[in-house]
């Protein structure tokens, strides 16, 4: 199974509505200028305010990415078809040489699987080949000792299963056999009558009769009346006693215990380590169904392909997808400060200061001639929108008010109004617990040495600002520490007034924004901003000079 040639393009972390967009936008930009397989995706949950905007423009959320390791299901999976456990051994043999594998797995009709047989445990069953009653204890059916010999079923029933008595080969004097055979037995003999007639009235289960020797009808309806199976093969008693024992089923022999399979969904890296412990040649792969669909070796890992990703709306690896670096990175199209991914080889980085990567979705659009849809205007617009805060945003540029003018035409919708109900439904946190505002827009970020943590609303509403503040107040203190972020910030923005008040928490959490913004409001736990509101191109460039002031 080869695994799919898909590219995913994927935003950050705790997405806003500029990386949801912009992923779903440059997939399809993507996907109409090159051959490829482009996927949006999503690094976390979704807020309510992009929520509004896909259902506002009939466009499906994303699927959930959350680690960029490679999983199984990526790499090349061995399509070898799994056997019934009522094959004989030599078919199984033959489907081995065929397949040029080592191990076949056993299922059933609905691809469960039941055990697995190797090449070595067929070996082991030959040298450890003492028992004679081993085919009877097998159940072996005598079709299958017929297909196995080349011979046919000449009396009896071909469907029925020898389960009894052992194997023995009737090479003595019909006298010495009367003390040597015994109820139920498959005995191997020539084309002498006298033997065949012993056998039978000895209640042999089963005659197999060598050489392509013909048999009297006399014999034949004696062991009919005797219930005796009469097997014909070309082959000589030599042949026939060495390749006997190959008609036994293999869910005799399979193991079938304690199996080590590998779902489908786990990852490259969890399953190298099981391999270095249990070393077998191949291991079975089960989906998420819970059935089996092929095997792996450890050789499919040596030459496992990385997943493949285009980063949009980011570009520091504490904001990526977790396991940024097991990923093949090829582009990043970003529009904030340089950050801290590193990549293996060299990838187009298009980084532009302008309010939004949606507006560089536009700019690319434009450039290679393509008809932005109806559906994907709306929601570069409103991402826009979002960034820039309806171009309130120091971040906003004559880019940016260009693009969501255009956008809004073609999407044919009224910017104001279309806001309005955007922001009202962003700020809409009834129905969510102080953890879940908490991270709705979180980013963790790595300054001068400083880890730190910004969460941001943007309201309409100041009513509302007051009570989600009585709500993140506590959560500030126990999210604190979390994930290695010794501080944490907040910004409670009001849209219509332009400012921010900023609830903060932590060890020198308040001397950094003394430090940079020397607010005339402030007191233990927040300070009053007024005429800031970007995140992005306020808060982290001041954080950053005072960082550097502290240090110095």
């Amino acid at each position: 199974m080869k695994r799919e040639n898909r590219v995913y393009v994927i935003g950050h972390r705790n997405p806003d509505t500029d990386s949801i967009c912009s992923a779903i936008a440059y997939a399809d930009i993507k996907n109409r200028t090159q051959n490829g397989n482009f996927v949006a995706k999503r690094a976390g949950q979704i807020n309510g305010e992009t929520e509004y905007v896909l259902n506002r423009f009939g466009v499906r959320v994303p699927g959930y990415l959350p680690d960029a390791g490679t999983q199984v299901k990526e790499i090349d999976i061995h399509e070898i078809k799994g056997v019934r456990g009522n094959i004989s051994v030599k078919r199984a043999w033959e489907r081995m040489r065929e397949e040029n594998v080592v191990t076949l797995p056993i299922t059933s009709e609905n691809q469960d699987l039941l055990g697995i047989i190797t090449v070595s445990d067929i070996a082991k069953s030959y040298m450890d080949a003492y028992d004679s009653s081993v085919m009877s204890q097998a159940k072996t059916k005598y079709h299958s000792i017929a297909e196995t010999l080349n011979g046919q079923v000449i009396v009896g029933n071909e469907h029925g299963y020898f389960v009894k008595g052992r194997v023995v080969i009737g090479s003595f004097h019909p006298d010495m056999m009367e003390n040597y055979i015994n109820k139920d037995d498959l005995v191997i003999l020539g084309n002498r009558t006298e033997d065949q007639l012993c056998a039978i009235e000895m209640e042999a289960s089963c005659l197999v009769v060598g050489l392509g020797a013909k048999i009297s009808k006399s014999i034949q309806k004696l062991a009919e009346d005797h219930d005796c199976v009469i097997i014909s093969s070309p082959h000589d008693t030599y042949t026939i006693a060495r390749l006997i024992n190959q008609s036994i089923p293999i869910k005799y022999l399979m193991t079938k215990e304690n199996l080590i399979t590998f779902s489908t969904n786990d990852f490259v890296d969890d399953i190298k380590e099981v391999m270095k412990i249990h070393r077998h040649r191949d291991f079975p792969i089960i989906n998420k169904k819970n059935k089996y669909i092929g095997t792996i070796s450890r050789r499919n890992l040596i030459s496992n392909g990385r997943k493949k990703l285009i980063l949009v709306d980011h570009n520091e690896k504490s904001q990526a997808v977790e396991n940024i670096e097991e990923a093949e990175i090829l582009e990043i199209i970003d529009h904030h400060r340089l950050g801290s991914i590193e990549t293996i080889a060299p990838v187009l980085f298009r980084n532009q200061p302008v309010g939004c990567t949606a507006t560089i979705m536009y700019q690319i659009y434009k450039e290679h001639n393509l008809k932005v849809p109806k559906n994907i205007a709306g929601l570069l617009c409103a991402a826009i929108i979002s960034d820039t805060l309806m171009f309130r945003s120091p971040t906003c540029t004559a880019a940016d008010k260009e693009a969501a003018k255009v956008l809004a035409q073609i999407a044919e919708i009224d910017i104001e109004k279309f806001a309005t109900d955007m922001f009202r439904a962003g700020s809409n946190l009834k129905d969510k617990s102080p953890e879940e505002i908490f991270y709705q827009d979180f980013k963790k970020f790595n300054v001068e040495e400083s880890t730190f943590g910004v969460g941001q609303i943007n309201s309409m509403d100041g009513d509302e600002l007051k009570n989600i503040k009585d709500q993140i107040l506590p959560q500030l203190e126990s999210e604190c520490q979390k994930h290695g972020i010794p501080r944490v910030y907040f910004m409670l923005t009001n849209i219509i007034e332009e400012s921010t008040e900023l609830l903060f928490y932590g060890d020198g959490s308040r001397e950094l924004v003394n430090q940079a913004f020397q607010p005339k409001q402030i007191d233990n736990n927040s300070a009053m901003l007024p005429g800031v509101v970007s995140r992005k191109k306020q808060l982290i460039p001041g954080f950053m000079l005072a960082l550097q002031e502290l240090q110095m």
